[in-house]
């Protein structure tokens, strides 16, 4: 169950991030708005906070996320260190995309990973 809690935190931050992105065309559209920028980056943080303390089982089998870049970009967003418009432009980019698509992989993979009772 708890494979499947983390897994929903993740990918709930990570739908709100690309439907904030889905209307903008550029990544100077984003920077521009303060409000919008400062959601995705509170979505991101939670993205990467949960992902730092994933179970150790699950962690294993996400084994292509770019467990280095989320931790860059954890430590830019907690410690709001500066600048990091390249590493919030990575995360929304990249980072958001790639690890959604491997979590719903894995859950297709293996569904009782994500079940009530495991």
């Amino acid at each position: 169950m708890l494979h499947r809690m983390q897994c929903d935190i993740v990918r709930i931050a990570g739908e709100t991030v690309l439907k904030l992105l889905a209307e903008m065309q550029s990544e100077d559209e984003l920077f521009a708005s303060e409000a919008t920028l400062h959601v995705v980056e509170s979505q991101l943080l939670v993205m990467s906070q949960t992902l730092a303390h994933l179970a150790p089982g699950l962690h294993h089998r996400l084994h292509r996320v770019d467990w280095q870049g989320w931790g860059q970009l954890h430590h830019l967003l907690a410690s709001g260190g500066q600048p990091r418009r390249e590493a919030v432009w990575y995360g929304v980019r990249a980072l958001v995309p790639a690890t959604l698509e491997l979590i719903a992989d894995l859950r297709k993979r293996e569904p009782l990973w994500f079940g009530i009772d495991y």
